[in-house]
């Protein structure tokens, strides 16, 4: 009988011994990861299987965002995965404003607001690491990949003449009131103002191209499990249709632009 009890008792208790030796390898490899961290923290050096991270960046003529997740091939190499949308300005656009009527400010001559949605592939190779967790870790990242032109007409308010009583109208530039658009003396009498942001989306156009990008990256996180960088480069862009963007300027196929940007975001 007492053999029996005792047998019970061990089965009864083998769970929690079970668990309480689970729990314990799992605090030991907590410690372990720990330490693991604070060597490389120590020694500057960064390793990952992945990482995402959100960005936001100053392009010459206008400015955007991305997202981005990467994924490591060995200690000095990665591949990166990102979606880049921006806004594009030409650099002659200029914003008026009527004294004599408040509204959103008019843009003279403004065809369409262009936004480059672009989605591609770089390969990313570390040229620097961190000398200590304080340091500076520098990569070179190149590629590319498919790029898609949304066009959103520029719509212009303005007073219709032929309406008694004056009724305010929206024209764009391939409308049948082209010539008013680009006359900036009538568009001053009628008080034309610029569109709200919710104008012009039904009238959506696409253009397809691609592009290519190249850049450094300077990452000053100084936790190695997050990403804190700054990044300067160059991308050019090629579409298959010119981007009309601006009256009285020739439309062109190819954009060729620096920027920075600044990104966080955490590796695993």
């Amino acid at each position: 009988m007492r053999k029996l009890f005792f047998i019970l008792l061990a089965v009864a208790a083998t769970p929690t011994l079970f668990a309480q030796q689970t729990k314990k390898d799992k605090k030991e490899e907590h410690r372990k990861r720990i330490n693991q961290l604070i060597k490389q923290e120590e020694e500057g050096v960064i390793t990952y299987q992945k990482h995402t991270v959100f960005g936001f960046k100053l392009v010459n003529d206008g400015y955007g965002g991305f997202f981005e997740i990467g994924r490591a091939q060995s200690v000095k190499k990665a591949l990166l995965f990102q979606l880049d949308i921006s806004e594009r300005t030409h650099p002659k656009e200029q914003k008026q404003s009527n004294p004599d009527y408040s509204g959103p400010r008019l843009i003279y001559g403004k065809i369409n607001f262009f936004y480059p949605v672009k989605l591609g592939v770089q390969q990313q190779i570390l040229l620097g690491n961190k000398s200590n967790k304080n340091g500076v870790s520098i990569t070179a990242n190149f590629g590319g990949g498919i790029s898609l032109g949304l066009l959103r007409p520029y719509f212009v308010d303005v007073y219709d003449t032929t309406k008694t009583p004056l009724q305010r109208k929206s024209i764009r530039y391939e409308s049948a009131d082209s010539n008013l658009f680009a006359d900036n003396s009538q568009l001053y009498y009628l008080q034309a103002t610029g569109p709200s942001f919710g104008k012009g989306w039904g009238n959506l156009k696409l253009t397809p191209g691609a592009y290519a990008k190249a850049a450094l990256r300077f990452d000053y996180g100084k936790y190695n499990e997050v990403v804190s960088a700054i990044e300067v480069g160059m991308t050019a862009e090629y579409y298959a249709k010119k981007i009309p963007q601006l009256v009285y300027t020739d439309p062109k196929s190819l954009f060729v632009n620096l920027y920075v940007s600044i990104m966080f975001g955490k590796r695993k």
